[in-house]
């Protein structure tokens, strides 16, 4: 056997440099590396040593490289990946947030951040989690619960399995997900004779698993069964590449089309069977659709509770059914499951359903609903009153193209945005599996580096933008142009709004309502301009028009500071549905007791449907 003496780290590198996928492009297209104690040495000098074969970037913090690493992948239609590696300690556990938020999401993203001696040797080196009972534990153990895959390790030769395994995880369509492997600093650095062969390019395909026969007749026969069934669109869409299919089965079928965050824009807002969102944060139209549905129909969607109203919104006598690669989302809230890849799925349900086509949907209820958007998202008159975050989202739509992508990830936004905005078809990447604050800027070039084609347009309230914003200093040294609408409304708007909403007085979310000394006056288009951006403040709706449209001529990021109202939700745009936020059970206030009652109101309607 032919070998070859290499560190374990050199032949980590070398081995992903020729893992591909099925379009012959790198599988782990690159790493994102922070260096320090525990990776320098060891994976430092490998991932230099590979050169443009295996690039690397250099991020400004260990969280928000891994954030734009995930929304690569998920831009990607999980198609392709990136590595992130760290430093031990607190280089490693700033990346548990990403994990868990790339676990969520079903998201492919290698983590290999250092570990601390396996000889022990030096022990306790700097950074190094000692546990008083388990010399086994370190920090890296954060991992094992938000990652789909975790291994640690201690020899060389244990790559040899690790890594064959981490590739299988991150390209399964079932247990897709993040990948942890602990990488312990003296083997790093080890030399071993590894096989020849284990370099061979090797190419990973995505499996597309078909239906089982008796589900499959099972759910045929329930459509045909049905007189009003709806569609639930979810993210499973997207990572099967069934867009096609989703609107080929709506259109010969005849059945409404609703959306989850994760699925929006499957289906173009101009497909005259999208009827929007659905859900908490979904327009009139589609819950309409939802709760009067006598079959719901999820496909590629886990149900999180804002798209069941906390398992409120679908009628208790509805069958529900589930359409997912993965059995476990597939069997969620006693649904009839059909295991299945979504694009393989919707092709086997709309053969077997052949002509079957239902009658009229309510087409009036769709077209009052976008009308209701369309004055809700107008300019506003011209005055003095702070512009709503409805108003920003309309100017940014008149302002957009069929090759804009709006995202964003928490606050307001999320919400308004699957309320209010109107893509074309991909035209649409929200992060609200974990709604992680902070994935904004760093989200919003990981998706620019995957689609150089689209204009991105990242949606940022000052709150979400004050937790992290260095990875704007990246995009300005890679060149990486992006356009991020930052609205500021001095505080956070959306959870105070909430904590109104079940009965709470205003405290300790809007700057106003803060313990503080003097009320902050943050300068943030100095601070973005100091990181390289350009940036802007827009002084009314016109005007941020004419900023987006200005944005595309520069090859950096813009960034566009506009003033907003933080009084004003989404749900002023009609829609919405309960959304099960414990309300205290006694307090000293009438409103707090009416928001009490309210809830418990809405909790025996919940116990009805579970």
């Amino acid at each position: 056997m032919t070998t070859i003496r290499l560190t374990a780290a050199q032949a980590m590198v070398r081995w992903l440099s020729v893992q591909m996928n099925e379009e012959g492009e790198r599988f782990i297209e690159g790493c994102w590396a922070i260096f320090g104690h525990g990776n320098v040495a060891g994976l430092g000098e490998a991932l230099h040593g590979i050169a443009d074969a295996f690039p690397t970037w250099r991020g400004q913090n260990e969280q928000t490289m891994a954030h734009a690493a995930i929304a690569y992948a998920k831009a990607k239609g999980r198609r392709r990946a990136q590595a992130v590696t760290s430093s031990i300690g607190p280089g490693a556990t700033n990346m548990v947030t990403a994990a868990a938020l790339a676990h969520v999401n079903r998201l492919p993203v290698l983590l290999v951040p250092g570990d601390v001696f396996a000889s022990r040797r030096p022990d306790p080196v700097l950074q190094q989690i000692e546990d008083f009972d388990d010399g086994t534990v370190g920090a890296n153990d954060c991992f094992r619960p938000v990652v789909r895959y975790f291994d640690r390790i201690t020899r060389p030769e244990q790559l040899l399995s690790a890594l064959p395994r981490a590739l299988r995880v991150m390209t399964d369509p079932a247990d897709c997900g993040p990948v942890c492997l602990a990488f312990c600093q003296d083997v790093q650095a080890e030399a071993y004779d590894w096989p020849e062969a284990f370099f061979a390019p090797r190419v990973w395909r995505i499996r597309r698993p078909e239906p089982d026969a008796v589900e499959l007749a099972e759910v045929v026969q329930l459509i045909r069964g049905a007189n009003k069934p709806v569609l639930i669109c979810g993210g499973g869409v997207f990572y099967s590449g069934a867009e096609r299919a989703l609107a080929e089965f709506a259109t010969r079928h005849n059945i409404p089309v609703v959306e989850t965050q994760a699925g929006k824009s499957a289906l173009p807002q101009s497909h005259p069977l999208n009827f929007g969102a659905a859900g908490v944060d979904g327009s009139a139209a589609a819950n309409a659709c939802v709760t009067g549905a006598d079959l719901v129909i999820g496909i590629g969607t886990r149900f999180q509770d804002f798209t069941t109203g906390s398992r409120t919104l679908f009628a208790a006598e509805a069958p529900l059914v589930s359409v997912n690669v993965q059995s476990y989302d597939a069997a969620k809230h006693g649904a009839v499951a059909l295991v299945s890849d979504a694009r393989v799925a919707l092709e086997r349900l709309s053969t077997a359903l052949g002509d079957h086509r239902l009658g009229t949907v309510d087409a009036k209820s769709r077209a009052d609903w976008l009308a209701t958007v369309d004055a809700h998202c107008a300019a506003p008159a011209t005055g003095n009153a702070l512009p709503t975050d409805a108003q920003v989202i309309g100017a940014v739509q008149r302002a957009s193209t069929p090759a804009s992508i709006a995202m964003c990830a928490a606050g307001t936004m999320p919400g308004a945005l699957k309320l209010l905005w109107q893509p074309a078809q991909g035209g649409y990447h929200m992060e609200y599996g974990y709604s992680c604050m902070g994935y904004e800027i760093a989200g919003a070039m990981g998706i620019k580096l995957a689609r150089p084609e689209r204009e991105v347009i990242c949606f940022v309230g000052d709150g979400s933008y004050m937790m992290a914003n260095s990875e704007l200093a990246t995009a300005v040294m890679r060149r990486v142009p992006f356009t991020v609408v930052l609205t500021d409304n001095r505080g956070f708007g959306c959870i105070n709004r909430l904590q109104q909403g079940t009965g709470g007085e205003e405290f300790n979310n809007l700057y106003k309502d803060c313990n503080i000394e003097r009320q902050p006056r943050i300068d943030y288009v100095a601070h973005a301009a100091s990181m390289g951006a350009h940036a802007v403040k827009a002084r009314d709706i016109p005007d941020l028009e004419a900023e987006i449209v200005a944005a595309r001529s520069r090859d950096l990021p813009t960034v566009i500071v506009i003033e907003t109202d933080p009084t004003h939700g989404p749900g002023e745009a009609g829609g919405g549905h309960w959304w099960d936020v414990a309300v205290p059970e006694t307090g000293q206030s009438d409103k707090l007791r009416a928001a009490y009652a309210d809830y418990i109101e809405n909790a025996r309607r919940q116990a009805l449907v579970n």
